[in-house]
């Protein structure tokens, strides 16, 4: 940092205890004068946004690159060197759905299908105008068998299921939560058409997904906690090294859903295919292993007994995952408007 000068009076202007040195003991404020020339301010900016990028960068290498070298170096007492793990997740997490929603992907829905279709034919006016009266009533066809096939329980209306529902002998009858459910999915069909759902659910389960990953969190440091030596492991230490093995997932999943919207264009041509599927495949390789040398280098343990350990926490939070993200999917679905 750039040299200030120190101030004649010793009283911090923080806390106004008494400074005897360069900082405060009490509040840990630099006793310096607070006005400063232009220049000083320059490269104080400077200074501290060359750290703060030095730090980035450097973090990112090893969450990348040196599997629990993060978290090691944090639990040591290294921390100025490097973003904390908070932070550093946020952050992730913040710019990898921000873009997300501002680049959604393309929803194959049939009104996107029949406009892809009907734009192949505009080298032949003629042609175009017979194949797009045949392709009208493909499309209507297509998407009155799609919808009536959509979460399809058997009821044509809410009216329907109601008059059932009270009418029908009692072993006829849905239990309540099974008539809640279905009755939710019926006015959500009724209210809104097959592709206005496929949008909507995907804009609210995008915006939320951030929110589901922060709860499961502490989840999977509570698997960790229970299959490690309590003594030895607080669960703080197994909370750090959650928060960078997520931060490795969220970063790998923006750097291969960039590279993708950059391919996409010119995914045509069969080299830049294959180019893209090398990409993908690496990625998703890289984020299943991660786990394996980060476990083994973190804890310690010998190989065998770190891949078993590993084999089995990967395995039950495998499962709890998605039973999470299905009963999420139920609740953004039911939840639309």
């Amino acid at each position: 940092m750039s040299k200030s000068k120190i101030r004649n009076d010793k009283t911090c202007l923080n806390c106004r205890y008494v400074v005897e040195n360069k900082f405060c003991p009490n509040c840990g404020q630099e006793n310096t004068d607070t006005r400063k020339t232009f220049y000083h301010l320059f490269i104080h900016f400077f200074e501290d946004l060359t750290h703060y990028e030095n730090a980035f960068w450097r973090t990112i290498k090893n969450l990348l690159f040196k599997p629990a070298a993060l978290t090691k170096e944090y639990l040591s007492g290294k921390r100025l060197s490097y973003l904390a793990p908070v932070r550093l997740y946020i952050f992730i997490s913040f710019i990898t759905f921000l873009l997300i929603t501002i680049f959604p992907s393309e929803i194959n829905s049939p009104d996107n299908t029949a406009e892809k279709e009907s734009s192949i034919t505009t080298k032949n006016k003629s042609f175009q105008d017979t194949l797009s009266k045949n392709d009208s009533i493909k499309k209507n066809q297509t998407d009155s068998e799609e919808e009536d096939h959509l979460f399809n329980f058997g009821y044509a209306s809410v009216e329907q299921l109601d008059s059932i529902q009270k009418n029908a002998p009692e072993s006829e009858k849905l239990s309540d939560f099974s008539y809640w459910i279905i009755k939710k999915f019926q006015l959500v069909k009724e209210k809104n058409t097959q592709s206005e759902i496929i949008e909507k659910f995907v804009r609210t389960f995008t915006h939320n997904l951030p929110k589901v990953l922060f709860v499961f969190m502490p989840i999977f440091a509570f698997f960790l906690w229970l299959f490690h030596n309590k003594k030895r492991w607080y669960y703080f230490d197994h909370g750090i090294f959650t928060l960078h093995y997520f931060s490795f997932l969220l970063l790998i999943f923006l750097l291969l859903f960039l590279i993708n919207k950059g391919l996409t264009p010119i995914s045509e041509s069969s080299f830049i295919s294959l180019i893209q599927f090398l990409v993908n495949f690496i990625g998703i390789g890289w984020m299943i292993y991660y786990f394996y040398p980060a476990h083994h280098r973190f804890y310690g343990e010998t190989r065998l007994i770190s891949f078993l350990k590993s084999s089995l926490l990967f395995f039950i939070n495998f499962v709890l995952i998605i039973i999470i993200l299905s009963i999420f999917v139920i609740y953004t679905f039911i939840n639309l408007h």
